[in-house]
């Protein structure tokens, strides 16, 4: 079954003009929801904490600025966009001593309702927001009379306004090509999903064993440089505009031919087990609970993968070709 879209003219767009908007987190996503809150004639104050980067990066932009315990007293709704793991003892010492009735805490990502790291509040409206997009493009499009889809859900609405309140912020905050409804279910095992299987995990490894593969063979590391990482771009850009089908009539008919004939071969039946593998650990909770320990122990590994990466052949030989393209 279809999920139900709102567009522009089902947003009760003034449903916030009497209230104020606190964003705890300034960084890449928080930076864009708060400056275009309040380019959107949102009250917004961010939360931040004392002395840091991003605090004083809020307060150089024109905000006023407190830790999340002051900023949760004086605002009407909290959204929170700090990262995920830490986000929970925000929650638990900042904001939830200071939550009152009436309030609505709202999130960018479903992690920490959805996993049970952070319980609905009585008298509390709970919402989630979020942009397709990274803060950045959220920024930029909304500058340039743009936006992004978002998808938008509502877990408790103690107030009677909690869908009027989670329509309001995400056009304020930039979110203006159809707002979808989902749950915090859905948003959170789906956006995981895709970023493990497809977008951070998938791509990046399809990539590195295509380069790996030329060179092995003795192809030069900057045509396969070009072939299997720069071009990734071109056909990314093109299905996201046009779609699959649209996408293979932009290209040769040898290129249509040739994926059509060799893409099942090589993402295949145990491509799709391991997908299908990668879903049951997130929707039982074991991603979630590996990452929060790794994350309590310091990110060893995660640093350790950061690095082996960053050695790679595929990075040494892309840098100064990126370089030259920035000239």
């Amino acid at each position: 079954m279809a999920t139900r879209r709102f567009d522009e003219p089902e947003i009760p767009k003034d449903a916030l003009r009497d209230e104020t908007v606190a964003v705890v987190g300034y960084g890449n996503q928080g930076r864009a929801h708060a400056l275009n809150l309040r380019d959107s004639g949102v009250r917004v104050i961010v939360g931040a904490r004392p002395g840091s980067a991003s605090g004083e990066e809020a307060r150089a932009s024109g905000f006023e600025v407190g830790t999340a315990a002051e900023v949760t007293k004086r605002a009407d709704l909290i959204m929170l966009t700090t990262p995920d793991v830490p986000m929970a003892e925000i929650f638990r010492e900042g904001v939830r001593p200071n939550l009152r009735a009436g309030q609505m805490v709202l999130f960018a990502h479903g992690f920490n309702v959805h996993f049970g790291r952070i319980p609905l509040v009585e008298g509390v409206d709970f919402g989630l927001v979020s942009p397709k997009g990274p803060g950045a493009g959220l920024r930029r499009l909304y500058e340039q009379g743009s936006g992004l889809p978002g998808l938008v859900a509502v877990a408790q609405d103690a107030t009677g306004r909690a869908w009027d309140r989670v329509l309001a912020y995400a056009w304020g905050c930039g979110c203006r090509k159809g707002l979808y409804e989902t749950s915090f279910q859905e948003e959170t095992e789906s956006d995981l999903f895709g970023e493990q299987a497809v977008l951070c995990g998938g791509i990046p490894e399809l990539v590195k064993a295509g380069f790996e593969t030329l060179v092995a063979a003795g192809f030069s590391p900057e045509v396969a440089y070009f072939e299997c990482l720069h071009e990734t771009k071109l056909i990314v850009d093109l299905m996201v505009e046009r779609g699959l089908a649209a996408m293979r009539l932009a290209i040769s008919d040898t290129a249509e031919w040739g994926g059509f004939v060799t893409g099942p071969s090589v993402i295949n039946e145990e491509s799709r087990a391991a997908m299908r593998e990668t879903l049951k650990r997130i929707q039982s909770g074991e991603f979630a609970k590996d990452w929060i320990a790794e994350c309590e122990n310091g990110q060893p590994n995660l640093k350790k993968y950061r690095k082996v990466e960053a050695e790679l052949s595929v990075e040494q030989v892309g840098a100064p070709i990126r370089e030259s393209m920035r000239g």
